[in-house]
């Protein structure tokens, strides 16, 4: 059975893949930290595996997150991560088959449940409708839904690729979180994400390459918040672009 993430919905993903490590990384975990805190918004937050143990001991707001794990027991496995390794340094979920790193069907299965074993929570990436269908039956915590040629390039998908997978994975267990970030690079874009009914947003290249880490960060979590202030009084937020 999949652990449950431990973040509340709508929350935020701040994904550094390997354009961060060290004293960058922490300077990033502290910001998003701080203002996770302000605005009372959950983060997931991926580092490289040299940084977790740190980014675990120094902020308090952020479910830490590992970009992969591998599927071995203690014992043999030389050069490959062990999912112990990870529980005990305090890290709470890992992303696993993203397009960058992506695993055969019968290795995700395998590390989906080493991770159980450990109370690892499990953020599964997927691109195109079968495999948002296929992983989701697999029981994960949560799903990455994004179309690879989208990633990275600040453009979302102009159809309806958002809420049509996030359907897909509901459909299959509505417990499942759903993260929609590709193309991703403002506020106003989280906000549409949402709006169709993804539980999270966010993203790797809008955030690291924005000029001002703050000012991006605040709008991202301004949105966030906005959303979910809306759900509460039963009101639509607002999909317009934030002002120049």
């Amino acid at each position: 059975m999949a652990v449950p993430i431990p973040v509340r919905s709508p929350f935020l993903i701040v994904n550094p893949k390997a354009y961060l490590t060290g004293s960058e990384l922490m300077r990033l975990a502290h910001l998003t930290d701080e203002l996770a805190g302000d605005f009372n918004i959950d983060v997931v937050f991926t580092a490289q595996h040299i940084d977790l143990r740190s980014v675990v001991a120094e902020t308090t707001n952020l479910c830490v997150t590992a970009q992969h794990v591998d599927p071995i027991v203690p014992g043999r496995g030389m050069g490959h991560i062990l999912a112990e390794g990870l529980a005990e340094a305090g890290v709470k979920a890992v992303v696993l088959n993203h397009a960058e790193h992506p695993l055969t069907l019968a290795d995700l299965d395998r590390t989906m449940r080493r991770c159980e074993e450990v109370g690892l929570a499990t953020i599964v990436c997927a691109d195109s409708d079968l495999q948002c269908r296929a992983v989701a039956d697999l029981d994960p915590s949560g799903m990455i839904c994004e179309p690879t040629a989208n990633i990275g390039t600040g453009q979302m998908d102009a159809g309806d690729y958002i809420e049509r997978t996030t359907q897909i994975v509901k459909n299959v267990d509505p417990a499942i979180l759903v993260v929609q970030a590709a193309g991703v690079s403002r506020g106003a874009d989280i906000t549409r994400v949402l709006q169709q009914g993804a539980d999270c947003s966010g993203g790797t290249s809008g955030i690291i390459k924005h000029p001002d880490w703050r000012e991006i960060l605040t709008e991202m979590f301004q949105a966030l918040a906005d959303h979910r202030d809306a759900q509460a009084t039963g009101t639509a937020a607002s999909t317009a672009a934030p002002a120049n």
